[in-house]
């Protein structure tokens, strides 16, 4: 998905067609890389193109938090399964996320791959080990914080056009999120219609500072 300007030479038209081939492709460049890192900013700072906030995530059901011990054989299929003792833990949709005390840290497992269930010894109950605490929960974090890298948000130019974009998956996301479409969280969840946030859009700064960007390069020559 790409935003192009092809505003932007309508208006300045009469002043490119007035620079070489090579000095055209110079200047789209740079204007291009100047307003992707302009998107990147605005982005990190949660705002449309308009300047309104990003609509809030949606609130999410809380974890269901296991009070007790828990021991299973992992993962489903396997020709030996590991055994799993668990004494801290939270489960998150299809994922059981706490202490493993065998492995003597924190450990994520699949619920549906679970082989086995095993009931607990006393001694089993009460035994030791480190204690799970859950870090800030995603909606305190800032959305798009890798979409918005240069990795993904790439630019450049030809000599006819300028253009900032999302390149491969980073591309498929970003298009669900800047139209509103449907997509599923995860491989096995049912879909859902996500909120429009316009990623890519030119503001009323960016498309002034790009023209002033063209007629100093050209009144420069």
């Amino acid at each position: 998905m790409t935003d192009d300007f092809g505003e932007i030479e309508q208006l300045a038209g009469a002043l490119l067609r007035k620079l070489a081939s090579g000095e055209r492709r110079k200047l789209l460049r740079r204007v291009a890389r100047e307003v992707q890192q302009s998107q990147s900013a605005r982005i990190a700072r949660q705002q449309d193109p308009d300047g309104q906030r990003f609509a809030a995530r949606k609130a999410k059901k809380p974890p269901s938090v296991g009070t007790y011990a828990v021991k299973f054989l992992y993962p489903r299929g396997a020709p030996e399964p590991r055994l799993v003792l668990m004494k801290s833990w939270v489960r998150e949709g299809g994922l059981l996320t706490g202490f493993d005390i065998e492995a003597g840290g924190i450990r994520s497992f699949f619920w549906d791959k679970v082989d086995r269930w095993l009931p607990l010894d006393p001694a089993e109950q009460n035994k030791s080990g480190g204690k799970f605490r859950r870090k800030g929960r995603i909606r305190q974090v800032a959305m798009f914080r890798k979409l918005r890298t240069a990795r993904n948000l790439r630019s450049d130019a030809t000599d006819q056009e300028a253009w900032i974009g999302f390149t491969g998956r980073a591309a498929e996301i970003a298009r669900v999120h800047q139209d509103g479409l449907q997509d599923r969280p995860a491989a096995k969840a049912k879909p859902v219609r996500y909120t429009k946030r316009t990623l890519l859009g030119l503001t009323e700064a960016e498309r002034s500072h790009a023209l002033d960007m063209l007629l100093e390069f050209v009144t420069s020559r």
